[in-house]
């Protein structure tokens, strides 16, 4: 059965990858992101393959901003049945270097904005008695990370968050789990590693971490996140998934 899903942080990596599955699955995709040309231009690419996906420009730390989003996603494509929140963003700090407005910013996108789509997009899923929720943590929260402390706690009231919702929302037969990746070749990842933000020097200096043996990529992450989307996902909720290669947390 198709259902709208309106994916966040949807112009690139994760985000861009899970779009693509679930509108691949049959679904009409939102692709929500901050970076209005890229989405735009990802959206036309998918559209071209005979996919239904439509682009809205949002900050979701902007909760007027997103309020405006969902009212005309809705109008667009239809009551929300599945919500996948991939947008972030990430800093690499020593803790004394964290400053107030790092902090503010990293946990108003991170955990603020999933809670708001999160209660944005609910009352269409309670209306229908069906939904499923599928948050973007992050291993870090498990594990910890240095010169993370404000990603890692933004990340670790995510998971706690989702397992709220899934205890809360399952009389309405709406499920929430939440994927943490661990190290994950996405633009974002690179950015980080092109600035010599990244502290451990680039991304392919850990793959020996990685039991597997090799870096994750958007789709592993993707393919995930579209069962627990699908209707054989349905008995899984509250449960934190980790696409990881392997990886001990």
């Amino acid at each position: 059965m198709s259902r709208v899903a309106v994916v966040t942080g949807g112009a690139s990596g994760i985000g861009l990858a899970i779009g693509q599955r679930l509108a691949a699955a049959g679904n009409a995709v939102a692709l929500l992101d901050i970076d209005a040309d890229t989405v735009v231009k990802r959206a036309e690419e998918l559209q071209k393959k005979g996919l239904r996906v439509r682009p809205y420009e949002v900050d979701v730390a902007d909760r007027a901003a997103l309020e405006r989003v969902f009212e005309a996603l809705r109008k667009d494509l239809g009551p929300v049945g599945i919500l996948v929140t991939s947008a972030g963003v990430e800093s690499f700090d020593m803790l004394p270097d964290i400053t107030p407005e790092k902090w503010d910013r990293l946990i108003a996108v991170n955990l603020t904005g999933t809670f708001t789509c999160a209660q944005l997009a609910v009352k269409d899923m309670i209306a229908a008695g069906w939904g499923r929720i599928v948050t973007i943590s992050s291993s870090s929260a498990q594990s910890g990370a240095p010169m993370m402390a404000h990603y890692v706690a933004s990340k670790g009231g995510v998971i706690s968050l989702t397992k709220a919702l899934a205890y809360e929302l399952a009389a309405h037969k709406i499920t929430a789990n939440t994927i943490p990746p661990t190290i994950v070749d996405t633009p974002m990842a690179r950015k980080a590693e092109a600035s010599g933000a990244f502290p451990f020097g680039t991304i392919d200096n850990l793959v020996g971490m990685v039991p597997l043996g090799r870096l994750g990529t958007p789709d592993d992450i993707a393919a995930a996140a579209a069962f627990l989307c699908s209707e054989e996902g349905g008995y899984i909720t509250g449960q934190v998934l980790g696409v990881n290669g392997g990886m001990r947390m």
